[in-house]
């Protein structure tokens, strides 16, 4: 790894060791949301970390914003969650598919903590868009939107929010299209979701849209190609995913190593004992092939090509392996992982929602299935 690189890790990790990890145990007990944090993760430009400097971000690459990520997955995961929307499935995707005016209108503030959502989940379509009810019908010289998400980070303490809606022109199905909705527009409403397994001190809402009127400008991509916006996003998302859930995956090894070393039993410490070290060395495995994988990934996307398949191996691996690491991590720490004294049980439950959004397990799956074949599974 570069000494850039290496200057970036510490500098991001030396944060989390002083403002991140001490108050984790409480936010996840309280589900508080960490606003505190914002300036802080601006002023290091972690808020804008993908982001052009042209647009107040600090332009990172693909190497550099993995590390970012990946440190805030091992310190708290609602953290994480709140920086990758924001910039992966966001800011990016205003970089590559916005107008100029929209990016001097949008990018800066996400830099600053106007914080950006991702309205695609809908209560009655999840896997399957097609099934997605939201409406933008076409009004004059603008557009009127109704409909509801669900489980959308960022969508009720944000600033902007990418709402995927069925553009209706004179009565006609035009396609879905990506729309971005100032949170204070009326008709606008966002609504957290609290009493979650994990994810505890993140901002998941439910948005409900009730004549939401906005103009052409609010347009991004083109009329119809939503899904296009969509599909780039998540890309751009599944590697944030990734990134943070081999964090998180690196953090219950490193955690379960210094308390094996430190917990004594039958005379010794439990770090010598086989089948703690079976555990081990099993969540060393792991990490290990977490970290290829997501070298493969940055490989390719250093190179500018688009990089599905690589990212969707990744996220499928890698969340799955921060759920085995964190369970194995709470077999480690015995009757003690089951409390929140540590943070492993805290770590198994934020590591079990990452199997689930932004794509299932079953879907990357699928996805994977049909670059390998060329056959469309779904």
């Amino acid at each position: 790894m570069s000494t850039e690189l290496d200057a970036l890790r510490q500098t991001v990790r030396d944060f989390c060791d002083a403002e991140i990890r001490p108050h984790a145990r409480q936010r996840d007990r309280e589900e508080s949301y960490p606003a505190e944090l914002l300036p802080g993760l601006a002023e290091l430009g972690i808020l804008g970390a993908a982001i052009p400097e042209e647009y107040g971000g600090v332009g990172l690459d693909p190497a550099g914003y993995r590390v970012v990520i990946e440190e805030l997955g091992a310190a708290d995961s609602s953290i994480r969650s709140l920086v990758s929307v924001n910039v992966g499935l966001v800011g990016k995707s205003i970089v590559r598919w916005g107008t100029e005016e929209q990016k001097q209108r949008w990018l800066p503030g996400l830099c600053v903590g106007e914080l950006g959502a991702f309205g695609l989940t809908e209560p009655g379509a999840g896997s399957n868009p097609s099934q997605m009810t939201t409406r933008a019908v076409r009004d004059g010289d603008g557009w009127v939107i109704d409909g509801a998400k669900i489980f959308i980070t960022n969508g009720s303490r944000g600033a902007v929010t990418k709402i995927f809606a069925r553009a209706v022109v004179d009565g006609e199905d035009r396609g879905i299209t990506c729309f971005l909705v100032p949170q204070d527009t009326p008709g606008y409403g966002g609504r957290a979701i609290h009493g979650k397994l994990g994810l505890r001190a993140g901002d998941t809402a439910e948005i409900f849209l009730e004549r939401v009127r906005v103009g052409d400008d609010a347009v991004l991509g083109e009329v119809g190609g939503g899904m296009k916006v969509a599909l780039s996003a998540l890309d751009d998302g599944r590697f944030s995913l990734a990134s943070g859930a081999a964090g998180l995956a690196r953090e219950a090894l490193e955690v379960s190593l210094r308390y094996a070393e430190e917990r004594e039993q039958f005379g010794s410490p439990i770090a010598s004992k086989q089948l703690v070290q079976e555990l081990l060395a099993a969540m060393h495995v792991d990490v290990q092939a977490c970290r290829g994988l997501l070298d493969q990934v940055v490989a390719k996307l250093q190179t500018g090509e688009r990089a599905t398949l690589e990212i969707s191996t990744a996220k499928l691996f890698c969340t799955e392996a921060s759920v085995r690491c964190a369970d194995r991590a709470v077999q480690v720490h015995g009757g003690y992982g089951y409390i929140d004294e540590y943070p492993v049980q805290r770590m198994l439950r934020d590591a079990r929602v990452t199997t689930l959004y932004e794509g299932t397990s079953q879907v990357q799956h699928l996805i994977i299935g049909r670059m390998l074949t060329g056959h469309n599974a779904f």
